[in-house]
């Protein structure tokens, strides 16, 4: 949390290029340990819901250059910045803000993978957990920090992390603000798989190609499915599974795919 966020084009802070179906999203505001910018936010979410909407693209995969993944949110620069603070302005800010862009990450219709380069803090570390597939450096780590400033947990934080370790773990992690080595978050299951630090990106990039190359619309249903199961009992959600069973045997994929099976051959995914 130093820099103003005004200081460099967010188009710059926050790199974007496609390649071989894959959208890639890099944070890339070293100095400030990638500390989050309201520019940086929006241009965020805009390409996640561009990610949903472009055929083109399959996966996304969320990373950072340097020693941060994310540091945190960088409050200073905000567009009601040295305004008198009114009742309800906190409420409204983390819902317009942390919460939209959590959001964004959840509902985003092609498979979102992070590749956690260092230090994921407060909203970084829920931005990173809200990834469906999450792989990390041996040099990150994933610190709770709200604690440490006196702060209730915000950016989805406690909804995300009793889902992803269970209440008891959630609660010893945002009531300590402990930093958790890659390493353990791995061990309690926050983290899909640690790699050296030089094989981060080669890993990220085999596994979003990998699902790049298989039938989109299918993943998204399945995202959607598991999500949603999560806060709901057993009809509604074999009921959900049912209806997103009949959507997708509309594609062109589930055809692909059953037409495989029957003539004995790979698969071809379209992405449609």
């Amino acid at each position: 949390m130093t820099s103003s966020p005004r200081e460099e084009p967010v188009e710059k802070s926050v790199a974007h290029a496609t390649d071989n179906g894959v959208s890639w999203i890099t944070f890339d505001r070293p100095h400030a340990m990638n500390a989050l910018t309201w520019d940086q936010r929006e241009r965020l979410i805009s390409l996640l819901a561009d990610a949903s909407a472009d055929p083109a693209v399959r996966a996304v995969v969320l990373t950072a250059r340097g020693r941060g993944f994310c540091a945190g949110a960088d409050l200073r620069g905000t567009p009601d910045a040295g305004r008198e603070r009114v009742a309800g302005d906190v409420a409204r800010t983390i819902e317009r803000g942390a919460q939209r862009l959590i959001a964004a990450v959840l509902d985003c219709e092609k498979p979102v993978i992070a590749a956690v380069n260092g230090t994921a803090a407060g909203i970084g570390s829920h931005l990173a957990l809200a990834c469906d597939l999450v792989i990390a450096s041996e040099e990150a780590k994933f610190v709770e920090v709200f604690v440490r400033r006196g702060l209730v947990p915000d950016g989805g934080g406690a909804y995300l992390l009793p889902r992803l370790v269970g209440p008891q773990k959630a609660k010893e992690l945002m009531f300590f603000g402990d930093s958790l080595p890659a390493a353990d978050a791995e061990r309690i299951g926050l983290v899909n798989r640690v790699v050296p630090a030089a094989d981060l990106e080669k890993t990220a990039r085999a596994w979003a190609e990998r699902l790049a190359a298989g039938p989109t619309r299918a993943l998204a249903l399945t995202k959607r499915l598991v999500n949603d199961s999560l806060d709901g009992g057993r009809a509604p959600a074999f009921s959900a599974e049912a209806t997103a069973q009949e959507i997708n045997m509309t594609t062109r994929d589930a055809r692909e795919g059953v037409d495989s099976f029957v003539e004995r051959r790979d698969a071809t995914f379209e992405g449609r």
